[in-house]
């Protein structure tokens, strides 16, 4: 427990110096070094990592894809968009099939591509949100509130499961959710919200809500943050490990921290982008 609270304190302070500087290039940097990380993770649990090539190819687009944002933000380098990035990274891992197709095949092509392009447009979702508030205060109030809507969940799901579970809710994958923990993670998780965004409007003089609908996201996130970490729960076990890695002790790797954060960022920032939180 020591070793978790060290590491989740250390993990907070990174997080609100990299909040402090999300208009700086210390935060696409970090952004880049958490997709390369994740992908580095899966492809080492799923034994994709044996072909070296292909993963150096991955790891340069997922960080090469989220850097290109800092010459963006002051207007250099705008040809060089992200479609144009992805020709390069398909094109690349196109001619690497071909090179090595003998111990190669398209099974690993497609899953090595599908699964660089599905992280780094998640994990860029957060970098959109970083700039393209119309204040600062509310680039930081995307951002926070998307990452408490994947994280706190899991804490609500928690102490409702210890004094109320007794339903198992998928025993094969994980034998200690619950409905009911569920449930409370649910309703926990629309409430933290509401109360994050009192806080944001009323006391800090933020932008106007929309409560109703940040009260039903957070619930929605709590249900998507779940079906995210479900999945990557399936994939250690069918991959024999118990965590992705141990960049955070006692917590696991990179994946099993922001595995909720994959689903929840683009559709937290799909809400932004309508107006349905922010006015």
């Amino acid at each position: 427990m020591r070793t978790r609270i060290i590491s989740a304190a250390v993990a907070v302070v990174i997080a609100i110096v990299a909040l402090i500087l999300h208009k700086t290039f210390i935060f696409e940097l970090l952004i880049g070094l958490i997709t390369a990380s994740a992908l580095y993770e899966i492809f080492r649990a799923t034994k994709y990592g044996s072909h070296k090539l292909q993963s150096v190819i991955c790891y340069a687009y997922a960080f090469v894809n989220t850097f290109i944002e800092v010459f963006h933000r002051h207007g250099w380098l705008t040809r060089i968009n992200d479609w144009l990035i992805l020709g390069c990274f398909v094109t690349a891992m196109c001619l690497s099939y071909l090179k090595h197709h003998k111990e190669y095949d398209y099974n690993d092509l497609f899953f090595m591509m599908g699964l660089t392009a599905l992280l780094s447009l998640s994990f860029k979702t957060l970098l959109y949100m970083s700039s393209n508030g119309r204040t600062n205060g509310e680039e930081i109030f995307m951002l926070v509130i998307t990452l408490c809507a994947a994280w706190l969940a899991d804490s609500g799901a928690y102490f409702a499961g210890t004094f109320f579970g007794k339903t198992k809710l998928c025993p094969e994958i994980s034998p200690k959710k619950t409905v009911e923990g569920l449930i409370g993670g649910i309703i926990s998780n629309g409430a933290l919200l509401l109360l994050i965004g009192l806080v944001y409007d009323k006391l800090l003089g933020g932008s106007s809500l929309n409560y109703l609908f940040l009260f039903i996201a957070g619930m929605l996130c709590a249900v998507i943050g779940l079906i995210g970490d479900l999945t990557a729960s399936e994939i250690k076990r069918q991959c024999g490990i118990k965590d992705y890695g141990n960049v955070m002790p006692g917590h696991g790797g990179v994946m099993d921290r922001f595995d909720s954060v994959l689903l929840v960022a683009p559709f937290m920032y799909y809400l932004f982008t309508q107006g349905l939180i922010l006015k």
